[in-house]
Order: C-alpha cells, then sequence, then structure tokens
C-alpha cells in the first residue's frame, strides 16, 4: 500500500501469529531487491485495550519497531475495511504510546486525528545541553552543527514529536535542499538519543508548504505523515502559517489542521490524505 508515495507492506497478524518474526527478517522482507520491498511494514493485531478496535505495530526497513507513522495509519484504515476484518468507521486504533482516531471518507480520503503535538524535550526526547537558541514568535528554535569541521555551519530547527522525534527547518527552496547530505547526521545526531526524522519545509504561503523528510531508519520517503504535522505545527508556533495548510510531498498532497495552544494545552493534529493499495500477494519467510 502507499500513501502519497510512502509505501507499506501491510501483514496480518489477526489471523496468522508474526509475534516472532525478528529484527532481520523483517530488513529482509523490506528490502527492496531481496524481499517485496517498503519504507515501513505495518503489523495490524488485535487491540489490548477495552477502548480501542486494533493495535497496530510500525517496523521501519532497518528493521527497528517505531512509535508513530502518520501516512501508515491512513493505509492501516482502508486496509482493515478492506479485508473485512471491521465495518466500524470512525475506527480507534493503538500504536506504541497513544490512542488515534481514523476515518474513511467516500471519495477514499482518510482523516487522521494525530493527537497533540509534544514540546517537553524529556518527552520528545531532545537534549539542547550546549546548543544556541533562540525565540521565534512562540517557538524555540536550535543552532544544530552540521559537519565535523570547524567551518560547518548550523541549521537552526523546531524540535518536537509527534509520537516520534522530529527536528524541522526552513529552507528557501526544498528541491535543492541537501536532505541526503545532511539527513543522515542530523537523524543521529546525539542531541536526540533515540534518533529523529529531519525535516525540510519551503512556504509557499500562509496556506502552502513543500516538504522532504529523511526519515529514521528509512531515509528520505516521499511523503512522511507525522513530518507534515511536525512541519505544521512548527510553521504556525514561527508565525509563519495559518491551519489548515496543504502540504506537497514528492509523492501527493496531504492536507493539516492544527488549532494551537487552547489555555496552553497543545490541541490535536488532523491530517487528511490518501490510502491506496498496490497488490496483494504471499511471501514464505
Amino acid at each position: 500500500m502507499h500513501g502519497a508515495g510512502n509505501d507499506f507492506i501491510v501483514l496480518n497478524g489477526i489471523d496468522q501469529d508474526l509475534s516472532n518474526i525478528t529484527r532481520e527478517q523483517w530488513q529482509k522482507i523490506a528490502h527492496r531487491q531481496f524481499g517485496i520491498g517498503a519504507d515501513q511494514i505495518l503489523l495490524v493485531e488485535k487491540a489490548t485495550r477495552p477502548d480501542t478496535d486494533f493495535r497496530y505495530r510500525i517496523f521501519n526497513a532497518d528493521g527497528g519497531e517505531v512509535e508513530q507513522c502518520g501516512n501508515g495509519s491512513r493505509c492501516f484504515v482502508r486496509f482493515v475495511l478492506d479485508q473485512g476484518l471491521s465495518t466500524k468507521n470512525p475506527l480507534r486504533v493503538e500504536v506504541e504510546h497513544t490512542v488515534l482516531t481514523l476515518k474513511s471518507h467516500p471519495n477514499g480520503q482518510v482523516e487522521v486525528d494525530m493527537g497533540a503535538p509534544i514540546f517537553e524535550h524529556h518527552h520528545i526526547p531532545f537534549q539542547a545541553h550546549g546548543l544556541a537558541s533562540k525565540q521565534e514568535f512562540h517557538e524555540m528554535l536550535y543552532a544544530l552543527p552540521i559537519g565535523n569541521n570547524p567551518g560547518a555551519h548550523d541549521d537552526w530547527i523546531s524540535v518536537l514529536s509527534m509520537g516520534n522525534p522530529h527536528a524541522v527547518q526552513v529552507v528557501g527552496d526544498v528541491d535543492s535542499a541537501p536532505v541526503n547530505e545532511e539527513g543522515p547526521f542530523i537523524e543521529k545526531h546525539p542531541a536526540f538519543p533515540k534518533r529523529v526524522n529531519a525535516g525540510y519545509m519551503e512556504i509557499i504561503n500562509r496556506k502552502e508548504i513543500k516538504l522532504r523528510v529523511f526519515e529514521r531508519g528509512a531515509g528520505e520517503t516521499l511523503a512522511c505523515g507525522t513530518g507534515a504535522c511536525a512541519a505544521v505545527v512548527s510553521g504556525i508556533r514561527r508565525g509563519m502559517l495559518d491551519s489548515p495548510v496543504k502540504v506537497h510531498t514528492r509523492g501527493g498532497d496531504l492536507q493539516v489542521a492544527w488549532g494551537g495552544m487552547v489555555n496552553d494545552v497543545a490541541q490535536p493534529v488532523v491530517m487528511t490524505g490518501p490510502a491506496v493499495t498496490v497488490f496483494e500477494g504471499e511471501i514464505e519467510i
């Protein structure tokens, strides 16, 4: 399946036991030459909480399990409805650290309540010690040194979590941004103990952006749902954007709405976008 070009292998873990698959096996399944090929693998399982309909787990192409995936959550909804695993709409589903509410629309678009963004450093997690910082409207920006030589420049980044960590920077031209040159360095920067997704955002106008994301454990993908949410939240907090915002990714368009802060409480982020089944098959593990 894919959501705006961000592609997934989606597996039914309800009718078969897939709990013992190793990290090396996930890597092989996700390999584009020696396996099926995907940015991430989604494993659909029975709910473990009484207030949810399903649980799903997310594995990156490197075999590592991660907390959240916005584009994947839309594909999850399409999968369980198309496979007849549920007739409920909307659905409530548990991921590692939160519960998502997901709604399929008749036009094929899927709406996801992504929950509230997280700004507390220890929850992201992010270690700002030793980094220069500056305030921009309601957002604090941090200077992240890029490269190891004395003349290396700093990238001014916003840092937040959408259930997974994001470092977002604004660039003049996203098409020429050094995503694949700097992205691996940002992903593994020691300021991020659990690594980070590196987002590059170009502001077109107050309602529209272009975005590229170097994803943790997957490299640059054609779209990143949580990255789109993080970029829009960052842009609104920096006074650059107004909700809702259309996000142009290399794989397609997403719409992200955020109500900001109400009485110092972050409101949920709502993302809407496509979810498409490409093919079905079987693989021997």
